[in-house]
């Protein structure tokens, strides 16, 4: 049985397995890859912006690992309203609603002054920013704010979604990896436990026969056993390169990224599998949502990002070269990794191994569309009860998906900007027939 950690109890108490095969769901310092010569590369220095070393990944898996232990409610200070509109954002298309929103001057034609977004590396710091009211706007990973209302008791609310679908899983050129079958013995990378792309890969395996663990690197596996580890985005194609992982699964342009420079071979769109789903949202601090002193400010808020979706959506190439080192270098990569990102979605192209099973779905590679679905904030809440993840989940025991879907989201500020902007209903996400604001999830692995 999987011993629980005590909540509040620091680092250095943690108990750790006696055997390296009995990891599963307990914290474990070696749940972190060693470093090779190649993640500090001047090739990988100049193709994602900084060189990688040992202790960005020790760090990056101390993190994930130890993340139950943030403070309660308790440490959580209120700070006075900053009418500045603050961003925080790790260079992933998925931010893309929300950096187009600040150059594009979206934002200011809501009356609304920004700074410059802020880049971050990795999930975790930036919810620590986020805490620390560094940021007061911020993308996270969709099941990401779950975990922070409800086991960290930090008062955040999602208000929208930053986009759909952009994710997808590549494999390593050094693998024999055709399909989910052959993921016995291997390791696969994912940004986070608490991310869509954690719930959608051991959804994948799961069907194909292959169980998710987390293991050290170095743990025997299973012939019917894959290994499961943090990294953070910007690691993960040096990994595969490097043959330090087999395959991973992120957000792009990591994946672009990796089948340009790094060998990586398409597995899978996680669009084709999940349709039109959600992976980063927009999060706010509850008190610039709930209170209505500041409800112009988070209408405006609301309304920039719509703009930019919209904008977006019309002007794909625009956007790419805009977002690249290339245009006003948002995201530390050359034009043509964003553009693949971005518009490259094709049937014919990924055919071998089948990457896009589901052409009638009519999605793309990514798309932008803000409307939180409570069907899927529903879904997630009850797929995060059946994923193998390391640290304390008993937060979610007796967590009414329903009430998540209530409790968390708030839906008034981003439906009163989408009904200023009808078009918003031509995304493929949304239901085409009835009622826009309500759908089915529609799912097949």
């Amino acid at each position: 049985m999987t011993k629980q950690r005590n909540k509040g109890q620091v680092d250095q108490h943690l108990e750790l397995p006696h055997s390296q095969d009995i990891a599963d769901g307990q914290p474990d310092p070696k749940l972190v890859l060693d470093c090779d010569p190649l993640f500090s590369s001047p090739l990988f220095s100049s193709l994602l912006g900084t060189g990688i070393s040992r202790r960005t990944l020790l760090k990056a898996g101390a993190l994930a690992a130890f993340s139950g232990a943030l403070p309660s409610m308790s440490a959580w200070a209120d700070k006075k309203f900053d009418p500045v509109v603050r961003i925080g954002y790790l260079p992933i298309t998925d931010a893309a609603a929300l950096l187009i929103a600040h150059e594009m001057g979206f934002l200011k034609k809501e009356g609304l002054d920004s700074e410059r977004p802020t880049l971050v590396r990795g999930w975790s710091p930036i919810v620590e920013g986020f805490q620390s009211h560094k940021f007061n706007l911020v993308h996270l990973l969709n099941p990401i704010p779950i975990w922070m209302r409800y086991n960290n008791k930090f008062p955040v609310k999602i208000t929208a979604w930053d986009h759909t679908n952009g994710s997808a899983l590549v494999v390593g050129a050094h693998t024999d990896i055709k399909s989910f079958k052959d993921f016995g013995g291997k390791q696969l990378a994912v940004p986070y436990w608490y991310s869509n792309h954690n719930i959608i890969a051991q959804m994948l395996l799961r069907d194909a026969g292959i169980t998710p663990v987390i293991r050290p690197q170095d743990a025997k596996l299973a012939p019917n056993e894959c290994n499961f580890l943090v990294l953070n985005p910007p690691d993960m194609p040096p990994a595969i390169a490097a043959k330090k992982i087999d395959a991973y699964i992120v957000a792009e342009p990591f994946n672009a990224l990796g089948e340009i420079k790094a060998g990586a071979k398409m597995l899978r769109f996680t669009g084709d599998v999940w349709k039109g789903h959600p992976c980063c949202v927009v999060c706010m601090h509850e008190a610039d949502v709930m209170d209505p002193a500041r409800a112009a400010w988070t209408q405006g808020v609301h309304n920039a990002v719509v703009a930019a979706q919209l904008y977006m959506a019309e002007n794909r190439k625009e956007t790419a070269h805009m977002l690249s080192k290339d245009g006003k270098n948002y995201l530390p990569f050359p034009v043509e990794v964003i553009d693949r990102a971005m518009n490259f979605y094709d049937p014919a192209y990924y055919k071998n191994p089948l990457a896009i099973k589901h052409v009638e779905w009519n999605q793309s590679r990514i798309n932008f569309q803000a409307w939180p679905y409570p069907s899927a904030t529903k879904f997630v809440t009850e797929e995060l009860r059946k994923v193998v993840l390391t640290g304390d989940r008993t937060f979610m025991d007796g967590l009414s998906a329903d009430f998540v879907a209530k409790d968390l989201v708030n839906y008034d500020f981003i439906r009163k900007s989408l009904e200023n902007h009808p078009t918003w209903k031509n995304d493929q996400s949304v239901p085409q027939t009835g009622d826009p604001y309500a759908r089915v999830e529609v799912i097949k692995v």
